[in-house]
This record gives C-alpha cells, structure tokens and sequence, in this order.
C-alpha cells in the first residue's frame, strides 16, 4: 500500500455542499472526509457523489489529504464515483471484516480499470458496532488498512450505553482500538470528535486523555477544533529532539544495542515511537 503521511486533524466536510468542500481546503486540516454519510441526506446522497469528485478534481498542489466517507450499504456506487488519482482514502463506516472485503474488492478492481497502482487507496475503518469491536484484531490486519477510527455515539446506541461528556464509559474499548492497531503494525489510532463543538475546553481534556491512551489524532466536525487537535497532538520541541537523537544513536549502532541519552537499554518499539513522533512533526 502506497505510504500515507501520519495526520493529526481530520475535518468532516458535508459532501453535498460544494461551497464548503472548497473553503475547506485552506482551514489547516491535515486531511479533509468529505462526507456522504451521515452529513447527507437520503435525497441528497447522488448530488454529493457529483460534488465530491468534482472537489477531488480540483488542483490541490500540496494540500491536505483527501478521505471520502463512504456508506455501508451503497460501497459499490461511493467507490465508483470517487476513485481517482486524487483521492487518498476512503472512511467505511460500521467496519467489519466482511465488508472491509467487499471494500478491498471493488477498489481493486477500480484501481486497475483507471490506471492506479494496486493498493494505493487506503482504507480507514470506523469501528460502530459490537461485532466491529469483538473482531477488531481482524479488522486492524484487513487489506489496505491504515488506521482505525471509532465512531463512539453509533458504538455507544449499539452496546445499549450512556455516554457523559468525556465517554470514559468507552475507555476499556478504546484501549482494545490502541492494542489491536499496535499488533497489526498499523499506525495509532485516529480519536473520535465531539458534537458539542463549542465546549473547546471540555474537547481538549478528552483530546489530552486520548492521546494519553494511545490514540495520534483527532476527527473535527467543525474547523474551530483544529487548533486544539494540532496543540494536543502535535510533539513538543523536547520529543522531537529526543526522537532524533535516539534515531541517531539506533543507526549509530548498526545492528547492535543502543541506549536513550539516559544510559537505559532501548529497543525496537522506542525506534517505532520516535520515528511517529518525527512523522507526526512533519520531519519526514
């Protein structure tokens, strides 16, 4: 699978309004879903699939990735109209191991009839269900994974729960999201957002427990967000040197055993740890 640069921010963007799909790609979002899910209506859902590959036929340059969410039960008709050379991934909402399959199905198939590479387009599954979350190591290793997400209100209405401001209630299935990304090899997880978009202070303690628990990124349903994801997820100056001289030193040693600036023995999952930290700096 082509390699994608690790986003903090993710911003939802409605897929049947032209007008804010444009605007969004100058918000600062690291990765923009333009979405033909739940941000649309049932009498909406082609007009978006006409907007958003319009939107991904605009020059971008170097802009943020481009993620459209697709819906579960028309795949075949969302991936037909937003496979191209523009696009970076697609979200699959209620992800399953089945229909993760269907999914890596007809995109390969896709990819061959318009000239991608094999594998190019990648997958970022919402985990919504309890079958999604009893069989989550199975969904971490299907193809084309990069990530996981969770979508924890439709989580929440499937497993019969209430959730408080912070959902801590969640917080034994989130480490199960955490776990399950680290023995795929995959990337850290992609934290859920907040409807309640106004409450930023509310949204960046959940955003620091999150990234507390494993999780390197956040959804934004609204642009306001972005600046707390960035602050929350962003490395500090001190990690960021701390990253580097452990690369240094882990190259330095050619094979051999290496140590942290402290003396203590280091090891392959450090090596991991800080070469995300470099990705998530942008020192590629």
């Amino acid at each position: 699978m082509t390699t994608h640069g690790l986003a903090r921010s993710y911003l939802y963007v409605p897929g049947d309004r032209p007008d804010r799909l444009a605007g969004a790609l100058t918000r600062g979002a690291d990765a923009l879903i333009a979405d033909l899910e739940d941000a649309v209506g049932p009498g909406h859902k082609r007009a978006a699939r006409e907007h958003v590959r319009a939107w991904l036929d605009l020059e971008s340059g170097d802009g943020p990735q481009r993620w459209v969410r697709i819906n579960a039960d028309t795949v075949d008709t969302d991936l037909d109209a937003v496979v191209t050379t523009a696009l970076t991934g697609v979200v699959v909402p209620k992800s399953e191991p089945a229909r993760l399959d269907a999914v890596d199905t007809v995109l390969g198939q896709l990819e061959a009839e318009r000239g991608l590479a094999a594998g190019s387009v990648a997958v970022l599954p919402l985990l919504e269900s309890g079958l999604g979350i009893q069989r989550v190591a199975e969904v971490a290793a299907a193809p084309r994974v990069l990530r996981l997400g969770v979508g924890e209100v439709d989580l929440a209405s499937d497993l019969g729960l209430t959730l408080d401001a912070e959902r801590t209630i969640l917080n034994p299935l989130r480490l199960s999201i955490v776990v399950a990304s680290a023995a795929a090899g995959i990337s850290r997880p992609v934290a859920p957002t907040s409807t309640a978009f106004r409450d930023l202070e509310t949204f960046r303690r959940s955003a620091e427990t999150l990234r507390r628990m494993g999780f390197r990124g956040r959804t934004a349903i609204h642009p306001g967000q972005l600046s707390v994801i960035h602050d929350v997820f962003t490395p500090s100056e001190d990690e960021i040197a701390a990253a580097r001289d452990l690369l240094t030193r882990f190259d330095a040693a050619d094979g051999g055993g290496f140590v942290h600036a402290d003396g203590t023995f280091a090891d392959l999952a450090n090596i991991r740890n800080a070469r995300e930290t470099l990705a998530l700096a942008g020192q590629r």
